[in-house]
C-alpha cells in the first residue's frame, strides 16, 4: 500500500493500493471558458448535467428548475415545480431515474426541522407535468435546536450525491471548516440520517457530484475569505470517501463563491457561481465556468 498516482510528489511504484497518502504540490487553474449567467439565476446554488443540458435553481422563493446550454450558459427552458416549497434549495443530484433536490440550506439559525429532499421522476419532467416525492431527515448528533446567529452552525448543508442507492450528504460546517458525511435511503420517508465519516477539509462545501464511470467525487466551495476550490477524491473503496486519493484544487477565481459543479466524465466540469457584491470594490456576478482537468485527471 502507499501513493499509487504518478502525479503525486510521494509517488511510490511499487505501492499497488492506494492508500489516501498521495501528497501533491499546490496547484491553482484558470477556467477555460466563463459566461455571465441570466440574471434571473442570481442566486444559483447547485448544478447536474443530464439530457445535455445543465439544470440548475435559485436558494430561495424560487420554484423552478433551469435548464442551460452547456456552451454558453443561457436558459434554454424552465420548470415550476409545483407543491414545493423553497425554503433554502441548496443541491442537486441524480441517478438514472430520478432527479433529487435539497431544500436543507439551514444555516439562517441552525435549527430546521423540516429538512428534505424533493425526489422527482426525470420522465416526468420531460413532458412538464413532475412528479415529486419526498424524503425528510434529521442529524441525530444534533441534539439542540436552540436558535444561533446567522453561519454558526455545523449543521448546515449543500452537497450531495447518489451512490449506490443512497444519498450522502456533505455538509457544510461553518464553525469546524470541515464536512461530516451523511447517508440516508432514496426511498421517500422520514429518517435519521447515519454518520458514517467527517473530515478537516478547510472550507466550506457548496456542491459536489459523483463520477460513477471513474469512481471520482468532486466537491466544490470556498474558504472564509471566498478563495474558491475544487476537492477531488479518487480511487475510492464503498463509502470511504476520504480513504483514498484526495487533491485540493485552487480556482484562480477570487471572491466568486461558486456553489455549483457538474460533469458528465470527469475531465470536463462545470461550476457556477451566485452573484457576490461589497460595494464599492467587488461586485461579481452570476456566472458559468468551464474548465478541462484531464492534465490532472488523465493520469
Amino acid at each position: 500500500m502507499g501513493c499509487t498516482n504518478i502525479a503525486a510528489i510521494n509517488y511510490n511504484p511499487l505501492a499497488t493500493i492506494n492508500d489516501g497518502s498521495c501528497i501533491y504540490a499546490d496547484t491553482s487553474i484558470l477556467p477555460d471558458n466563463s459566461f455571465e449567467l441570466n440574471s434571473i439565476l442570481r442566486e444559483t446554488s447547485g448544478l447536474i448535467l443530464w439530457n445535455n443540458r445543465l439544470w440548475t435553481f435559485n436558494d430561495n422563493d424560487d420554484v423552478t428548475l433551469y435548464s442551460l446550454d452547456t456552451i454558453n450558459g443561457e436558459i434554454l427552458d424552465s420548470i415550476e415545480l409545483t407543491g414545493t416549497e423553497n425554503r433554502d434549495w441548496e443541491a442537486i443530484s441524480q441517478d438514472d431515474a430520478f432527479i433529487y433536490l435539497g431544500d436543507f440550506g439551514n444555516n439562517e439559525h441552525g435549527n430546521r426541522s423540516d429538512l428534505k429532499i424533493y425526489k422527482i421522476s426525470k420522465s416526468s419532467l420531460l413532458i412538464g407535468s413532475p412528479e415529486i416525492e419526498i424524503i425528510s431527515f434529521n442529524y441525530p448528533e444534533q441534539t439542540s435546536l436552540e436558535p444561533t446567529s446567522n453561519n454558526q452552525t455545523d449543521y448546515d448543508c449543500e452537497a450531495m450525491i447518489v451512490k449506490d442507492e443512497a444519498i450522502y450528504l456533505f455538509t457544510k460546517q461553518w464553525i469546524s471548516s470541515g464536512t461530516s458525511i451523511y447517508s440516508i435511503p432514496i426511498i421517500a420517508g422520514n429518517y435519521a440520517a447515519e454518520l458514517i465519516g467527517e473530515y478537516p477539509i478547510a472550507g466550506l462545501v457548496t456542491d459536489a457530484t459523483f463520477i460513477p464511470e471513474k469512481s471520482i467525487v468532486m466537491l466544490c466551495g470556498y474558504n472564509t475569505v471566498l478563495q474558491p476550490f475544487i476537492y477531488l477524491l479518487y480511487d475510492i473503496n464503498s463509502d470511504d470517501f476520504f480513504g483514498a486519493n484526495k487533491r485540493r484544487i485552487q480556482l484562480s477565481l477570487p471572491f466568486h463563491q461558486i456553489e455549483g459543479i457538474a460533469s458528465s466524465e470527469g475531465d470536463k466540469i462545470y461550476l457556477s457561481n451566485e452573484r457576490f457584491a461589497h460595494n464599492p470594490l467587488i461586485n461579481i456576478d452570476a456566472k458559468l465556468h468551464a474548465i478541462n482537468l484531464n492534465s490532472i485527471l488523465g493520469n
